[in-house]
């Protein structure tokens, strides 16, 4: 396998409906890692799909009263839809009704029955139809499908049969040899536990319907949905006629999944591997689930997020963006309005549209429009260049460590250091003297190469946006031939003729309406507790003894041995101080950077844990323990006083 090639793979979505917002979050991810990869240079590979078969879709195309192909053929080409709005870049899409998998699912069970793995016998049991699987009456809960709660039906019918159980310690000892193999550690622990529980052998075959491929060797049968659909990843890399595309793509490097299909994944796909002599995907990551307002999405609850009407209100990359850097990768993430719309404002209005914006107004105004040349540099200088540098291999480690969320973090944290860099440098005051004219060039040509090589970061996973700013840059090379090594300071040539065009992130303003519709509120007939205001009453002079100022997180990081404790790097104004704060349970570090936040700035400072803590922050109690940081808005600026 070349270390100079990726191949990932989405799910295939099921079309018993149009997708919602956790399917496009999934395609959105891998569609990120995929650019980003290409980026680095790699060749790339990016498969997705849609997955037909089974009894479910027979179902429901009998009470439309059409044909399962035509009910099929409606609902993907609702996904394809959504993937070209979304920007995706897919190189293969494989239909489990194409005739290339049709043949490549009977290749794969022809061999390994010819093999002694598959044998025919009669299953008695339960199945979930929803979820197309098959269960053990022991595995039930409370007589009821463990994966999506809902009730199974008793089925016997001849069928075929795969020996799992003839690889179950092969297996286990794949998996503790690759820690990689099943991650996050969470869903490989899983895994672990669902294996060593003991593993049945897989009935195969159904006769009781016909919407499925048939079996090769008894057309009486229909081969089981997830052996189909399991094989599209070999279908979408040549198997079995195109020997030289497979050797070249397979194994896979990563399969991206949903947590809930993780069992399919990570014993059925391997064990169907080893029966077939083919090596395992490096990689399964079991993603968490999108909820929506902490609450998992169902059509029956009438919660679903529609993506269409997303994108349409807000444009592709605010929707982007937001799956990409709100959620913690592998861990369940919540979707609302208010969020989306919180987030767009701060990090793509106000930190990156505003940096641009600012910029190209000054450099209309001092230069023409035109990159001037840099002369010498100061310390203020150098940090920016050193932080560019050292963004862009902190990113590339994240990227390649699958934490995309706290990479776009490590990003914005440039992006604040170079809004900063302006209020530092003022150049509106090195404008009015000749004798700092050269000085304000060079102020002017690192805000613009560090825009441009923030530009190239956020390509991957901001397209679109990449796109609008380079052609505001003004850059003539088109932004597709660049690849990572193009990030190096320096790349941008003084002479270049910026583009000055409309706001690329117009601030969303909320009114009264929007808000009722991002957040309902909900009645309670329960007394609010009232608060005695005489209670630890102090006097106007004890309150002018504290001094609260406003203070911007730029880092922050676990502490090693303090599961509580977080250590954060807080631009105060006058500089940056380092406060430690016990809200290591209630925050995610990558979470923090680019918050505006209230800290007391003359406590005395202390050490915890072995670490100076310079300050404290404020927050907020709710009745569960659940802290909220007090924070301020970003057009407040770091140090200003609370009065």
């Amino acid at each position: 396998m070349s270390e100079n090639r990726f191949y990932i793979t989405t799910p295939i979505y099921y079309p018993s409906d149009k997708l919602h917002i956790g399917h496009a979050y999934t395609t959105t991810v891998a569609d990120a890692l995929a650019r980003w990869h290409k980026f680095t240079g790699k060749d790339v590979y990016f498969l997705t799909g849609s997955d037909e078969h089974g009894q479910k879709i027979q179902r429901i195309a009998k009470e439309k009263n059409v044909t399962p192909k035509e009910y099929v053929d409606d609902i993907v080409a609702t996904f394809t839809n959504l993937w070209q709005r979304l920007n995706i870049e897919y190189d293969d899409f494989v239909r489990t009704t194409d005739r290339r998998h049709y043949l490549a699912v009977q290749e794969v069970f022809r061999r390994i029955y010819e093999k002694g793995d598959i044998y025919k016998s009669t299953y008695q049991g339960w199945y979930c139809t929803p979820c197309e699987s098959f269960w053990v009456e022991t595995k039930l809960e409370d007589g009821n499908c463990p994966d999506c709660d809902r009730k199974v039906e008793l089925v016997e019918e001849e069928s075929y049969f795969f020996k799992l159980s003839k690889y179950a310690d092969r297996l286990l000892k794949h998996i503790e040899d690759h820690p990689e193999f099943i991650q996050p550690e969470s869903r490989r622990k899983e895994m672990i536990n669902f294996i060593k529980s003991g593993l049945d052998d897989l009935c195969v075959s159904r006769t009781t319907f016909d919407w499925g491929i048939p079996v090769p060797i008894d057309d009486k049968h229909v081969i089981y949905v997830w052996f189909d659909a399991l094989t599209n990843y070999l279908t979408g890399v040549g198997f079995p006629n195109n020997q030289e595309m497979l050797d070249k793509w397979w194994p896979a490097d990563i399969h991206l999944v949903g947590k809930e299909i993780m069992r399919f994944h990570t014993i059925i796909w391997p064990i169907i591997l080893f029966a077939l002599d083919q090596p395992l995907p490096t990689t399964v990551f079991g993603h968490g689930w999108l909820l929506s307002d902490s609450d998992k999405m169902s059509k029956s609850k009438g919660n679903v997020v529609d993506p269409h009407a997303l994108i349409d209100e807000f444009g592709v990359d605010p929707i982007r963006y937001f799956l990409l850097r709100e959620i913690s990768f592998g861990q369940d993430g919540n979707f609302n309005r208010r969020a989306l719309i919180e987030r767009t404002n701060a990090d793509l209005a106000n930190d990156l549209g505003n940096l641009l914006n600012r910029t190209l107004a000054m450099l209309n105004k001092y230069f023409d429009g035109v990159i001037p040349s840099p002369s010498g540099s100061e310390s203020i200088d150098n940090q920016l260049i050193q932080l560019a540098g050292d963004t862009v291999t902190k990113l590339s480690a994240q990227i390649n460590g699958l934490a995309v969320n706290e990479g776009l973090a490590t990003v914005w944290q440039l992006v604040s250091r170079a809004n900063k860099y302006i209020d530092e440098c003022a150049p509106w005051v090195l404008a009015k003297e000749e004798a700092t004219k050269g000085r304000l060039g060079t102020v002017m040509y690192n805000l613009f190469e560090t825009q441009r090589i923030v530009t190239l970061l956020i390509k991957s996973f901001l397209p679109e946006t990449g796109e609008r700013i380079w052609q505001q840059l003004g850059i003539s090379d088109s932004i597709a031939t660049q690849t990572l090594k193009h990030t190096q300071w320096g790349g941008l040539q003084p002479g270049t003729i910026t583009q000055k065009g409309d706001p690329i992130f117009p601030r969303i303003e909320i009114d009264t309406e929007q808000v009722s519709k991002i957040e309902p509120v909900k009645q309670t007939s329960e007394p609010k507790p009232k608060t005695n205001i005489n209670e630890n009453v102090i006097g106007i002079e004890d309150f002018s003894r504290v001094k609260l100022v406003v203070g911007k997180i730029i880092e922050a990081e676990k502490m090693q041995d303090a599961d509580k404790l977080l250590k954060l790097q807080v631009d105060v104004g006058s500089g940056t101080r380092q406060i430690v704060a016990g809200i290591a349970k209630h925050y995610n570090p990558a979470d923090l950077p680019g918050k505006n936040i209230l800290i007391v700035a003359n406590l005395k400072p202390a050490k915890l844990r072995g670490e100076l803590s310079e300050g404290m922050l404020l927050a907020a109690s709710t009745k569960d323990g659940k802290l909220e940081l007090v924070s301020v808005s970003d057009k407040i600026t770091p140090g200003s006083l609370v009065k």
